[in-house]
Protein backbone atom coordinates (compact mmCIF):
# COMPACT_ATOMS: atom_id res chain seq x y z
CA UNK A 1 0.00 0.00 0.00
CA UNK A 2 1.32 3.47 -0.82
CA UNK A 3 0.34 7.10 -0.70
CA UNK A 4 -1.53 8.22 -3.80
CA UNK A 5 -1.29 12.00 -3.29
CA UNK A 6 -1.21 14.76 -0.72
CA UNK A 7 -4.62 16.42 -0.73
CA UNK A 8 -4.16 19.54 1.38
CA UNK A 9 -2.55 21.34 4.29
CA UNK A 10 -4.83 22.81 6.99
CA UNK A 11 -4.12 26.22 8.52
CA UNK A 12 -6.29 27.43 11.41
CA UNK A 13 -6.79 31.20 11.21
CA UNK A 14 -8.61 34.06 12.98
CA UNK A 15 -9.24 36.35 9.97
CA UNK A 16 -10.46 34.01 7.25
CA UNK A 17 -11.11 36.81 4.73
CA UNK A 18 -7.59 38.28 5.06
CA UNK A 19 -5.90 34.90 4.69
CA UNK A 20 -8.06 33.98 1.68
CA UNK A 21 -7.10 37.30 0.05
CA UNK A 22 -3.40 36.58 0.72
CA UNK A 23 -3.51 33.16 -0.94
CA UNK A 24 -5.64 34.40 -3.85
CA UNK A 25 -3.05 37.15 -4.47
CA UNK A 26 -0.38 34.45 -4.41
CA UNK A 27 -2.26 32.80 -7.28
CA UNK A 28 -4.48 30.21 -5.66
CA UNK A 29 -8.17 29.92 -6.51
CA UNK A 30 -10.94 29.78 -3.94
CA UNK A 31 -12.61 26.45 -4.56
CA UNK A 32 -15.28 26.75 -1.87
CA UNK A 33 -16.21 28.19 1.48
CA UNK A 34 -18.68 26.67 3.91
CA UNK A 35 -19.66 26.25 7.57
CA UNK A 36 -18.65 22.98 9.17
CA UNK A 37 -20.04 21.46 12.35
CA UNK A 38 -21.63 18.29 13.57
CA UNK A 39 -20.82 15.21 15.57
CA UNK A 40 -19.03 13.52 12.65
CA UNK A 41 -16.54 16.45 12.43
CA UNK A 42 -16.05 16.43 16.19
CA UNK A 43 -15.24 12.71 16.10
CA UNK A 44 -12.75 13.11 13.23
CA UNK A 45 -10.76 15.96 14.79
CA UNK A 46 -11.20 14.89 18.43
CA UNK A 47 -12.70 18.19 19.61
CA UNK A 48 -16.23 18.57 21.06
CA UNK A 49 -18.78 21.28 20.28
CA UNK A 50 -17.11 22.39 17.01
CA UNK A 51 -18.39 25.17 14.81
CA UNK A 52 -16.07 26.48 12.13
CA UNK A 53 -15.96 28.10 8.72
CA UNK A 54 -13.75 26.37 6.16
CA UNK A 55 -12.31 27.62 2.88
CA UNK A 56 -10.56 25.42 0.34
CA UNK A 57 -8.07 26.98 -2.07
CA UNK A 58 -6.39 25.18 -4.94
CA UNK A 59 -3.38 25.65 -7.13
CA UNK A 60 -4.73 26.34 -10.64
CA UNK A 61 -4.07 23.55 -13.15
CA UNK A 62 -1.97 21.56 -10.67
CA UNK A 63 -2.43 19.31 -7.65
CA UNK A 64 -2.30 20.90 -4.23
CA UNK A 65 -4.73 22.59 -1.89
CA UNK A 66 -4.66 24.73 1.22
CA UNK A 67 -7.57 24.37 3.62
CA UNK A 68 -8.27 27.27 5.97
CA UNK A 69 -10.42 26.93 9.09
CA UNK A 70 -11.75 29.62 11.40
CA UNK A 71 -13.02 28.12 14.65
CA UNK A 72 -15.96 29.88 16.26
CA UNK A 73 -16.23 27.11 18.87
CA UNK A 74 -14.21 26.13 20.71
CA UNK A 75 -11.96 29.18 20.69
CA UNK A 76 -8.66 28.60 18.87
CA UNK A 77 -5.49 28.10 20.90
CA UNK A 78 -2.79 30.72 20.24
CA UNK A 79 0.78 29.34 20.13
CA UNK A 80 3.56 31.05 22.04
CA UNK A 81 5.51 32.75 20.63
CA UNK A 82 2.94 33.63 17.98
CA UNK A 83 5.54 34.55 15.34
CA UNK A 84 7.75 31.52 15.97
CA UNK A 85 11.22 31.43 14.38
CA UNK A 86 12.10 28.98 11.59
CA UNK A 87 13.76 26.50 13.96
CA UNK A 88 10.60 25.96 16.06
CA UNK A 89 9.45 22.35 16.16
CA UNK A 90 6.44 21.46 14.03
CA UNK A 91 5.12 22.53 10.64
CA UNK A 92 7.01 25.70 9.73
CA UNK A 93 6.02 26.60 6.18
CA UNK A 94 4.44 25.57 2.92
CA UNK A 95 6.30 26.26 -0.32
CA UNK A 96 5.15 27.25 -3.77
CA UNK A 97 6.98 27.50 -7.08
CA UNK A 98 6.37 30.94 -8.63
CA UNK A 99 7.16 32.52 -11.99
CA UNK A 100 8.65 35.77 -10.63
CA UNK A 101 9.70 35.82 -6.99
CA UNK A 102 10.30 39.58 -6.73
CA UNK A 103 6.90 40.36 -8.29
CA UNK A 104 5.17 37.85 -6.02
CA UNK A 105 6.70 39.38 -2.89
CA UNK A 106 5.69 42.87 -4.05
CA UNK A 107 2.09 41.74 -4.67
CA UNK A 108 1.87 40.03 -1.27
CA UNK A 109 3.18 43.01 0.75
CA UNK A 110 -0.19 44.87 0.73
CA UNK A 111 -1.69 41.67 2.20
CA UNK A 112 0.65 41.79 5.20
CA UNK A 113 3.58 39.78 3.83
CA UNK A 114 7.08 40.53 5.09
CA UNK A 115 10.29 38.76 4.19
CA UNK A 116 11.45 36.46 7.00
CA UNK A 117 15.06 36.86 5.85
CA UNK A 118 16.28 37.88 2.41
CA UNK A 119 15.79 36.72 -1.15
CA UNK A 120 18.69 34.40 -1.92
CA UNK A 121 20.02 32.57 -4.94
CA UNK A 122 20.74 28.84 -4.58
CA UNK A 123 23.48 28.12 -7.09
CA UNK A 124 22.11 28.54 -10.64
CA UNK A 125 18.92 26.70 -9.74
CA UNK A 126 16.51 28.80 -7.67
CA UNK A 127 15.76 32.15 -6.15
CA UNK A 128 14.32 31.43 -2.70
CA UNK A 129 12.58 33.43 0.00
CA UNK A 130 10.31 32.94 2.99
CA UNK A 131 7.54 35.45 3.62
CA UNK A 132 5.47 35.73 6.77
CA UNK A 133 1.88 36.53 5.83
CA UNK A 134 -1.23 37.29 7.82
CA UNK A 135 -1.39 35.57 11.21
CA UNK A 136 2.28 34.61 11.00
CA UNK A 137 1.79 32.04 8.22
CA UNK A 138 5.16 31.34 6.59
CA UNK A 139 5.15 30.67 2.87
CA UNK A 140 8.28 29.63 0.99
CA UNK A 141 8.64 30.90 -2.57
CA UNK A 142 10.93 29.40 -5.19
CA UNK A 143 11.61 30.76 -8.67
CA UNK A 144 13.21 28.21 -11.02
CA UNK A 145 16.21 29.74 -12.76
CA UNK A 146 16.93 26.75 -14.99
Amino acid sequence: MSIRRMDNVLIVVEDLDAVIAFFVELGMELEGRFPLEGRWAERVIGVDDVRQDVAMLRVPDAPGRVELAKFHRPAPVVPKPQAAPSNTLGLRRIMFAVDDLHDTVARLRPHGAELVGTIERFEDTFLLAYVRGPEGIIVGLAEDLA
